[in-house]
């Protein structure tokens, strides 16, 4: 019995941190990934650049809704150094935006110290209580 317990446990502690957003992913040196196929349906994240800003650097995006009607969703950017580890990833929370109907909205942040890389910026649908 005891075992079994500890295996569920391990089981949804390996599942729980799994790096999926429930939504879409997209990065600035061209990588993709959709853990939402719905989703990726109403959204689009497209027009992504990386550019220095006073020795930082600095990512933007577009986001569009392919829909007519509004969407609410919530988008992150995450930074990463030269040897692809996450930069302060816990300090930077999800934004929250609404979307009207095939509206695009432009979206930026600079990273938090001058050792980022690259970016990947994560987007999901936001559910309100």
């Amino acid at each position: 019995m005891n075992k079994l317990l500890l295996g569920l446990l391990t089981v949804v502690m390996v599942v729980g941190c799994a790096p999926h957003t429930a939504g879409v992913m997209a990065g600035s040196q061209g990588e993709t990934r959709i853990d939402n196929s719905t989703f990726s349906r109403e959204v689009e994240v497209k027009n992504l650049m990386a550019q220095g800003e006073a020795g930082f650097l600095q990512g933007t995006a577009t986001i569009v809704s392919k829909v007519p009607t509004d969407l609410r969703v919530q988008y992150k950017f995450t930074w990463f150094d030269p040897r692809d580890m996450s930069i302060e990833d816990e300090a930077v929370s999800w934004k929250s935006v609404k979307l009207h109907g095939k509206q695009q909205l432009q979206v930026s942040a600079v990273a938090p110290n001058a050792s980022a890389t690259r970016f990947e910026l994560y987007v999901r649908k936001a559910f309100s209580n």
